[in-house]
């Protein structure tokens, strides 16, 4: 086998971008008032649920996800890395980052130049950056949390490790320092309005406006922990003895102790200021005037604190400097009053001041963190079947587990691992859309398929539950009609999602408003799908989650099938958009909602057949009728989707609209059957011809096939109608889903340049770690930080499965 290739230690397949270099051209967003913080964006810091931070390619620490759910992007510019040089009788110090305060705030510190002095890289969970031309030694950081697969400790720590190495590659000593400067801002991040007033959003979503209580700083206060081997300053506020509200808790950062090493802090400059409390002292000798002084701010004052190690070294002698950064915000808060605790504080308590013991642990652990990554990375790092781009976007999309708002809450008797949430983007911001996450999901299920069933479950605990209240439907207000007042949930209707971070996630489902998803015709195929695909591909042996499932697995599917008008065994879609393209009207029996019908129908049958078998408690009466019910169903719907939909090439959009599209996503309810070993939903010849005329309809004659794969257009490639949305979109998760089919039906070529021109869209345009749900040929994009793009694990389930077939 030919092992990974490796560049100063860092995988060769990593992605990597100079230091500070900008982009031309980076995508923008279609619709102004979707959120487009600029391509500045790096891979995020953090466990799961945590919250976490991101620190971009030019060094500034600027994306903070610390209160669950909601979205900061702003550089703090006291929080950075500094680094101080004596070599050669010159010195030389830098804040390492190549964006200087727009404020005049830190005016005598010295910002790192952007002309090519390095590169940065990212694999999630790591990433690095490589220094050059700007000192004598050599010099990296890499930066890491402890996430790694089947991890559900470690995983969910709020920290970050950052490890110097330093080398004197020069005949002459030299002396080195490495500074972190943090600012204190505990009591930040909590949304100021309690009950934010809710409202539709020029394209119709529903949105409210997240107020944090940036630079409200009075009564923080910084003080210095340490012991024999390490030395760190927690950033805390006075007047809190045990977390009760959002926001309250600590920060710190810490480093070891080490023989020949120095130590140096400042518990309290003025992270606003000219900030030279602190660099005049460093640039002169890598040193800080070691300042104890915790006295708490005033409501005028911020306050930061610094720490920095310096150490002499030897010609040829390196060193290894390690830093950890912690954060302990126990409790989260969605609407006022409904808080739940973070799944850390099962390891590290409640209690709000755990931030040194986080960090403590951190440097005790970071080495054998590092290995547990590096063993769960490197089996796919040296596929000499999977292309090195792969490997980047495979690992990378999995940003999203710790970017996406994430919420992960404490182990309870009923959820021993606790209850998890990501956003379906920042743009829409509910949690665990299904629709979304039928292909996004494929990530969650094989590295933490505890966590996968987690949320299943909440979907199957909320398919029985009804909300009666009323509201506008946000689409009818784009397209300037009077809207209906629809119910939100409807009982046994499979919901959209699992709710948003201001009302009461898990409980209050359906928040998006935008259609009707009572009415959609995909939800509740898609929700029994996913229950037999996490039973079956993570070992067929769960029954008590199919047991928990069933019931809603009964209910969903009678409840669509109150949508077969006509009886001809399957739901008819409406005429409105009514599934997950909820732009895209369909009517009459459709390609994509009736091929899922079709396989939930199946998934079904084989999950009453098991549960029979299994438990002689359950194999009652009204579970034979159940199975006898979708048989029935299944075998009256299996021809009728056929001559309906089979023009002899493809499969039509639909059987009532008269279009002739051809939608890419067509066979999604193929690619399930087939996926979980379920009977083929049509002719196999059939499923080879319309994914051959896809593949070259919508991604080789779309833009020459630079893009990826438009979700629908005429057999020549040109659009229906070229004022369309979603139809000339080309949607992330959709093409890695479509390329996971190609791969499924032996295409492996088509699969990968299909994926291979998505990634590079992503990678390359200033789309990184804030992948979205559509790009579109003129260089725009919608729905930033979107979860169906983790489907590129979907790629790698079928491959393998392949591979398990020959």
């Amino acid at each position: 086998m030919v092992m990974t290739q490796f560049k100063n230690g860092i995988p060769a397949c990593a992605w990597n971008r100079p230091i500070g270099l900008g982009w031309s051209q980076p995508y923008t967003v279609r619709y102004a008032s979707n959120i487009d913080d600029g391509p500045w964006h790096g891979m995020p810091l953090g466990g799961f649920g945590a919250g976490c931070i991101g620190r971009s390619s030019r060094g500034d620490f600027n994306f903070w996800h610390i209160d669950g759910g909601e979205h900061v992007f702003q550089n703090i510019p006291a929080c950075q890395f500094s680094v101080f040089e004596d070599a050669e009788n010159t010195k030389t110090a830098y804040a390492l980052s190549t964006e200087a305060p727009q404020d005049g705030s830190l005016k005598s510190w010295k910002w790192y130049p952007s002309d090519t002095n390095g590169t940065y890289h990212a694999l999630y969970p790591r990433s690095w950056f490589v220094y050059e031309h700007q000192t004598k030694v050599q010099l990296s950081c890499t930066q890491f949390s402890p996430i790694w697969a089947n991890n559900y400790k470690e995983s969910s720590y709020p920290v970050a490790v950052f490890v110097w190495k330093a080398t004197n590659r020069t005949e002459a000593p030299v002396t080195i320092s490495i500074m972190l400067t943090w600012q204190n801002m505990v009591g930040w991040f909590t949304n100021a309005s309690k009950s934010p007033e809710i409202v539709l959003r020029d394209d119709g979503s529903p949105v409210y406006e997240y107020q944090p209580r940036l630079n409200e700083s009075k009564d923080n206060y910084n003080f210095i922990v340490e012991n024999t081997d390490k030395i760190g300053c927690v950033l805390a506020r006075s007047g809190i003895v045990t977390p009760t509200e959002e926001g309250e808790g600590e920060w710190c950062i810490a480093t070891s102790k080490q023989p020949g090493v120095e130590v140096f802090y400042h518990t309290r400059f003025n992270p606003v200021g000219t900030g030279e409390d602190v660099w005049n002292s460093f640039a002169s000798d890598g040193s800080l005037p070691n300042i104890l002084d915790a006295t708490p701010a005033d409501h005028t004052e911020q306050v930061g604190t610094a720490l920095a190690v310096r150490i002499t070294l030897q010609p040829g002698q390196t060193l290894e400097i390690p830093f950890t950064l912690a954060w302990n915000f126990p409790v989260t808060e969605f609407a006022e009053g409904v808080k739940y605790y973070r799944r850390y504080t099962d390891f590290f308590g409640r209690s709000g001041k755990s931030a040194w013991a986080i960090a403590s642990t951190a440097l005790d652990e970071y080495q054998q963190w590092w290995r547990q990554i590096e063993a769960w990375q490197q089996p796919i790092l040296d596929r000499q079947d999977l292309p090195d781009w792969f490997k980047m976007a495979l690992f990378n999309e999995l940003y999203d587990l710790t970017a996406g708002g994430t919420l992960w809450s404490a182990a309870t008797d009923i959820d021993r691992y606790g209850q998890f949430a990501v956003l379906e983007c920042l743009d829409y911001r509910w949690y665990e859309s299904l629709d979304v996450r039928l292909y996004g999901s494929f990530g969650l299920l094989m590295l933490f398929p505890e966590l996968e069933k987690a949320v299943i479950r909440a979907f199957a605990r909320a398919i029985p539950n009804s909300d009666d209240r009323t509201r506008v439907i946000g689409y009818y207000y784009v397209i300037g009609a009077e809207s209906p007042l629809a119910i939100r949930k409807a009982k046994n209707a499979t919901p959209h999602d699992l709710g948003a971070p201001n009302e009461h996630v898990w409980e209050k489902t359906n928040y998006t408003a935008y259609q009707d998803c009572n009415l959609w015709k995909d939800l509740g195929s898609d929700f029994v799908l996913q229950v037999y695909r996490d039973f079956i591909l993570t070992g067929g042996s769960d029954f008590k989650f199919l047991e928990e499932c069933w019931d809603s697995v009964v209910c969903t599917l009678h409840y669509l099938k109150g949508f077969d008008l006509d009886n001809d065994g399957i739901p008819e879609n409406s005429g409105a958009p009514d599934q997950t393209f909820d732009d895209w009207r369909l009517q009459g029996v459709s390609a994509y909602c009736g091929g899922l019908w079709l396989s939930a129908l199946q998934a079904a049958i084989s999950m009453g057949t098991i549960l029979k078998i299994a438990d002689a408690a359950l194999d009652t009466p009204e579970l034979d009728e159940s199975i006898n019910t979708f048989q029935s169903w299944l075998e009256q719907s299996l021809p009728v989707y056929q001559a309906k939909l089979w023009n002899g090439q493809y499969y039509r959009l639909d059987s009532g609209s008269g279009s002739d599209v051809v939608m890419a996503d067509q066979l999604c309810g193929q690619f399930y059957a087939r996926l979980l070993g379920l009977p083929d939903i049509v002719p196999i010849e059939c499923a080879h011809s319309a994914l051959k005329t896809v593949y070259e309809a919508c991604f080789l004659k779309f833009n020459d096939g630079k893009f990826g794969a438009a979700n629908g257009l005429k057999a020549d490639g040109s659009p229906e109608n070229p004022k369309a949305t979603h139809p000339l979109e080309v949607w992330t998760g959709i093409n890695f889903g479509l390329a996971a089919f190609l791969v499924q039906m032996g295409m492996k070529d088509e699969a990968f340049k299909l994926t291979e021109a998505v990634v590079q869209q992503v990678y390359s345009n200033g789309l990184q770690f804030r992948t979205p749900e559509a790009i579109t040929a003129s260089g725009t994009f919608r729905a930033c930080v979107y979860l169906r793009a983790m489907a590129i694990w979907g790629i790698y389930l079928t491959m393998n499965q392949s591979i398990s077939i020959s």
